[in-house]
C-alpha cells in the first residue's frame, strides 16, 4: 500500500498547468553506507493524474494498492532550482499499481519527461 501525502503543480511546454500526486511506501530501514548505522525511510514517487487542485488537496491521505520501486530509465538531467546544478540520473522511483509488471513500468510513465521546468507554481 501507498498513501497519497502531497501534489504538485507544474507546466508543460504549452504552459498549462497539471497536478502530480505524490504517494509515499511504507516505513523501511536502510543501512547507511558512510556510517553503517540503521535508519529509516520511506520511497516517494510522482504519479500523473487528472485531478484539479480541490480533488488533489482532499485526496491526501488515501492509501492505494501497490508499491514504489526503483526502475532505470533513459538517463536524465535534473536542475537544482536552488543552486542551479545539474545532476545526472538513470533510475527513477516510481509507482507500480496491483497485478501491474514492473518491466513495463519505466520512463514511458514517469510524469518528469513532460515538466519544462520543475518548481512548484502553488
Amino acid at each position: 500500500m501507498v498513501t497519497i501525502v502531497d501534489f504538485k503543480t507544474f507546466e508543460n511546454e504549452d504552459e498549462e498547468k497539471f497536478h502530480v500526486l505524490i504517494v509515499q511506501g511504507g516505513l523501511e530501514a536502510v543501512k547507511s553506507k558512510e556510517t553503517g548505522q540503521t535508519y529509516f525511510t520511506a520511497k516517494t514517487a510522482r504519479v500523473s493524474c487528472t485531478f484539479d487542485e480541490n480533488t488533489c488537496k482532499s485526496l491526501i491521505g488515501t492509501e492505494i494498492p501497490g508499491t514504489i520501486k526503483k526502475v532505470e530509465v533513459e538517463p536524465f538531467e535534473m536542475i537544482n532550482s536552488q543552486t542551479g546544478e545539474v545532476t545526472m540520473y538513470s533510475k527513477r522511483n516510481v509507482f507500480v499499481g496491483e497485478g501491474e509488471n514492473e518491466e513495463e513500468v519505466g520512463q514511458e510513465n514517469t510524469i518528469e519527461n513532460n515538466i519544462v521546468e520543475e518548481e512548484e507554481v502553488i
